[in-house]
């Protein structure tokens, strides 16, 4: 807030020292004195005099605007004493580097610290609105939304004030004090509602650059170094600087053809969008959907409208219905776990299905009691659908875990991405009858006290393979 500041000398001399606090008031009294310096503004200022007589200065102070807050700092050896830090030969704040939630600030720095041996600490100031051009304006600033924060609201009785202490009566039950008591009924209850500035102070210790964080993207930022004496807990202010963050790429959209299918990754809690617009009129569209890894969420709408919202895990199969020359936008959702991979088709001829039919357990079962020291025999189920399955092994240590199992969990890797000496062997088989749809198959071949890691994958008409869970099975030891 605007401060108007006025030094002025009441005497030039004293004379004597019986009682110089006495003299210094009787002074006051009679001489009017003279204005040796005067100030307008909002700015850090200050009064320096080569020759000044000893004697009694007065320090007038008026707020010219509202309720303000200011630091003051008197000395007699002002050569000697050096409260207030040196700014370098350049004072400005530089932007080294500018995102879309960070911004990086360096500046020289002070000779105060080199020179001398003075201890410092740097403090950076970001907000929203302004520059600041004292560190005494932020804590003010911040101090304010403080005590409004922790201000009584109305309705609630105020604290009594001790007059007394600054010389007025203390019976303050009169009139002329009643405000104190009673809030105003003409006040509504927003009026003593007000945001709290975004302001944000810290300080690094002798650092000249820093790194602000968790910024918001394509907004403007004000920020401000200052540079304090830790003896005397005076501060300096740089010339600040403000930045506007970098926006936000803008997602790019991918098409969908009818009947492809498209692979995507999504990124650690990141989102994909997609898009598929019809050529040809339709009823339906059959939207297939296979999460390689973890679950993500998948959100379709229709020309603005929300048709679904699912956590997808595996493969999953939507069917939506259509409208003349509509268009449906798919949001997929990572989670917090890690990246995503998906596979995804849409199509309005869901005969020409691309995935293959899965059972409801994609399990691996080895039998414990027909393990033997070079073989060991599993089971999966199928379906009412033919396809071909593909079975194949890999030598593990002993010491595999489950967490590294969980890494090769990749669904979506076919059977193309292993060594053909891990292939087994490939067969079709399926079943009318869910409950006989059950394969078994004994695998020859392995050294005895040998752990090994099984996968089986099915591959349908067009040609895309799923990967069951995969097995850890062991061969005995002794036979």
């Amino acid at each position: 807030m605007e401060l108007k500041l006025a030094v002025i000398s009441l005497e030039t001399h004293l004379k004597g020292d019986p009682d110089p606090l006495a003299q210094q008031k009787q002074q006051i009294i009679n001489e009017e004195g003279a204005e040796l310096f005067s100030y307008k503004g909002n700015d850090v200022e200050y009064f320096i005099s080569s020759s000044s007589p000893s004697g009694l200065y007065q320090l007038e102070l008026l707020s010219t605007e509202k309720d303000t807050h200011f630091k003051v700092y008197a000395t007699t050896t002002p050569e000697s004493d050096q409260p207030y830090p040196e700014l370098p030969y350049d004072p400005r704040v530089d932007v080294t580097s500018l995102g879309c939630t960070t911004v990086t600030l360096a500046w020289k720095p002070s000779p105060t610290a080199s020179l001398l041996k003075q201890p410092i600490q740097y403090c950076v100031v970001i907000n929203k609105e302004h520059n600041f051009k004292s560190l005494c304006a932020v804590e003010a600033k911040l101090s304010a939304d403080d005590a409004f924060m922790m201000a009584p609201k109305p309705g609630l009785d105020f604290s009594p004030f001790d007059f007394a202490h600054f010389g007025f009566a203390s019976d303050n039950s009169g009139k002329e004090h009643s405000f104190l008591t009673k809030p105003s009924p003409k006040l509504g209850r927003h009026a003593y509602s007000r945001p709290k500035v975004d302001i944000q102070k810290i300080c690094i210790g002798n650092k000249n650059i820093f790194t602000v964080s968790d910024l918001k993207p394509d907004t403007q930022y004000y920020f401000d170094v200052f540079v304090a004496n830790s003896n005397s807990n005076m501060s300096t202010a740089y010339v600040g600087t403000f930045a506007r963050t970098k926006e936000e790429a803008k997602q790019k959209t991918v098409e969908l053809k009818d009947g492809k299918v498209t692979d995507v990754f999504v990124k650690r809690k990141g989102a994909k969008f997609l898009r598929f617009a019809p050529i040809s009129s339709h009823q339906k569209v059959t939207l297939f959907i296979h999460s390689c890894l973890d679950a993500v969420q998948i959100q379709v709408r229709r020309d603005g409208k929300l048709l679904l919202s699912q956590n997808v895990e595996g493969i999953r199969q939507f069917q939506l219905r259509g409208k003349p020359k509509a268009k449906y936008l798919i949001r997929l959702k990572g989670n917090k776990k890690g990246a995503s991979m998906l596979k995804i088709l849409a199509t309005t001829r869901p005969s020409k299905q691309s995935f293959p039919s899965l059972p409801e357990d994609t399990r691996i079962k080895a039998f414990d009691k027909l393990r033997t020291c070079s073989s060991a025999t599993v089971a999966w189920l199928g379906t009412q659908e033919r396809n071909k399955f593909c079975i194949y092994k890999k030598e593990v240590d002993d010491n595999y875990s489950e967490d590294q199992k969980k890494r090769e969990q990749n669904q979506c890797l076919g059977p193309d991405t292993r060594k053909k000496s891990e292939k087994v062997l490939c067969k079709y088989f399926h079943s009318q009858n869910l409950h006989k749809a059950v394969t078994t198959e004994t695998i020859k071949g392995l050294q005895p006290g040998k752990s090994y890691l099984l996968d089986v994958y099915v591959t349908g008409h067009g040609g895309h393979s799923v990967k069951y869970q995969s097995k850890v099975v062991k061969t005995r030891k002794f036979c």
